[in-house]
């Protein structure tokens, strides 16, 4: 069948529901995804599956063994101590594992998802705060971005756009501080930074990937350019579209690297987010469109 032919485009990303932070107007809900982030993968040809938060570890590793990547969103849970950073940590460590092995499973982090990711390596609260809640930035690269798995695929002008025009949006109130990455060992040896950016006073890192596994953060906010118009800040130039595509072609074909798969037809229809559907917001909320759950 065509989608056996082309399993690239059968591709499957599992999000981790955000569940400390669910908006007024839907307090009787306990989870939400932004719909950004699943156009943002859709875009570049996966399907997605929302993962439940509070899963037994025996359903995580179905899940785990049933999809191609994962990715951790932005939101306001604890990466200490909440279904998210609990699933999370199992689907990280399950990462590291079967890479280990030979079976190559990507995993990226998204603002709030970078910052767990920096809590599981290191295992200490090593953030501080910036002043960065709502702004747009360009990127500092680091020498490391260009020889990088990330960025060698985009294109010069593409590159220049980013490291010179506000193309990256910030809505984050901590940080990695790049003195605090220097002086940890954990994260010096799991991670390359490939670029910094600074909020006037505090230099923090904002695009990592790791030397050894597929495993990639952005403190930054790469789906909200096409597909999030709520904020003046938000960057809409062509560059910054171009950026956001490039981004996800990017982690998807990543994904595209394993044959992970539903172990039925049943099961994968049950899992996609087709079964649920996306709410129009007020403008209270930053987001267009939230796929909500119960």
């Amino acid at each position: 069948q065509m989608n056996v032919f082309l399993f690239y485009l059968f591709t499957h990303f599992i999000f981790l529901n955000g569940e400390e932070e669910v908006f007024p107007s839907s307090r009787s809900r306990s989870a939400y995804i932004a719909a950004s982030y699943v156009k943002f993968l859709e875009a570049a040809g996966a399907r997605v599956a929302p993962v439940r938060i509070n899963l037994s570890p025996e359903e995580y590793k179905t899940l785990f063994s049933s999809i191609n990547g994962i990715l951790f969103p932005g939101g306001a849970a604890s990466i200490y101590s909440s279904g998210y950073q609990r699933a999370a940590q199992f689907f990280f460590e399950a990462a590291i594992e079967a890479n280990k092995g030979g079976d190559y499973f990507p995993v990226w982090g998204t603002c709030l998802g970078f910052e767990q990711m920096m809590y599981l390596t290191s295992g200490q609260r090593i953030l501080s705060r910036t002043n960065t809640t709502g702004i747009a930035l360009p990127l500092n690269f680091t020498n490391e971005a260009n020889v990088s798995r990330m960025f060698r695929p985009f294109p010069l002008e593409l590159m220049e756009a980013l490291s010179s025009e506000p193309l990256t949006e910030n809505s984050h109130m901590w940080s990695l501080a790049l003195s605090t990455y220097n002086s940890n060992d954990d994260l010096r040896k799991f991670y390359k930074v490939l670029s910094t950016n600074t909020d006037g006073q505090t230099e923090f890192v904002s695009t990592v990937e790791a030397y050894d596994y597929p495993i990639y953060g952005t403190q930054w906010h790469p789906e909200k350019n096409p597909f999030e118009w709520r904020k003046a800040y938000y960057p809409h130039s062509p560059s910054a579209v171009r950026m956001s595509f490039y981004m996800a072609e990017f982690f998807v074909s990543e994904a595209r690297k394993n044959f992970h798969r539903f172990e039925s037809v049943e099961k994968e229809r049950e899992a996609l987010i087709y079964n649920y559907s996306p709410v129009y917001t007020d403008e209270s909320i930053p987001f267009e469109q939230i796929y909500y759950f119960e």
